[in-house]
């Protein structure tokens, strides 16, 4: 690494406000996105996407804060397949069910 990427590097870590696992971040289901608290009283948020093309900052959309996110792929397709199974059976449920009037 040549000393201009290692400045780069470090002023990229620099403007990083936190690091947290996955696991301590909760899932918006309206809008398919793990978030977490900002202190600015808004929160971080990050899509499944950005977290499959190995982006792992997420962004406050009203401050400048950043939070690298902390996961492994197992994580995020363990938990496209259970969503995905829950969908599933949500369908066969509705699906199932019968009105009369």
């Amino acid at each position: 690494m040549c000393i201009r990427d290692r400045e780069i590097r470090m002023a990229e870590d620099e403007a990083i406000y936190d690091e947290v696992e996955i696991e301590d971040m909760q899932f918006d289901y309206d809008r398919q996105v793990f978030v977490y608290p900002c202190p600015c009283g808004d929160k971080f948020f990050i899509s499944i996407e950005d977290l499959e093309n190995s982006n792992n900052i997420a962004l406050c959309p009203s401050c400048t804060l950043k939070l690298k996110v902390i996961y492994d792929m197992e994580y995020i397709v363990s938990f496209k397949n259970k969503e995905a199974a829950k969908l599933k059976q949500c369908r066969i449920t509705t699906s199932s069910v019968s009105y009369t009037h």
